[in-house]
């Protein structure tokens, strides 16, 4: 098991745009990873970052780390997004590795805590966040807002 992020391996990125526009993207919303995971891989920024597990040369799950995840508090940053594990390979807390990358990533980028909003509940606090509060979408949803300090 391995993480790969698009931005130290850039030969990933057209595998990393399918992937997550297979997962995450509507017909409105394919340019929006298209254009975030090309674009993150010339930034001198420590943000964006957009990471594939791989299994054996074979992708099983993603995750993003982002400014903001389309969220109302934008006075909170950065985002873990878009975390995504083929169910197949649920249950074995594949997640988690996602998870520390991404917090590692944000605390070498000078970061001292770490955000995701959801509406799960129970599967994130395994991995030391806590709920602080509700976010709302510019679509009309709201989330739960959880972080962590690194």
């Amino acid at each position: 098991m391995k993480v790969i992020s698009v931005k130290k391996y850039p030969e990933y990125k057209d595998i990393a745009i399918k992937y997550f526009q297979s997962k995450w993207a509507n017909k409105n919303s394919m340019k929006v990873y298209d254009d975030c995971i090309t674009n993150c891989i010339t930034t001198s920024n420590s943000l964006p970052q957009w990471y594939l597990l791989i299994d054996n040369d074979k992708v099983i799950g993603c995750a993003g780390l982002i400014t903001n995840d389309f969220i109302s508090r934008m006075d909170l940053y950065p985002w873990v997004c878009s975390i995504y594990i083929e169910e197949k390979y649920r249950g074995n807390a594949y997640g988690s590795i996602l998870l520390e990358q991404a917090k590692i990533d944000a605390k070498e980028g000078g970061f001292s805590h770490l955000y995701l909003c959801t509406n799960h509940i129970e599967y994130y606090e395994r991995y030391g966040f806590q709920h602080i509060g509700i976010g709302y979408h510019p679509w009309g949803d709201s989330s739960r807002i959880y972080a962590t300090t690194l």
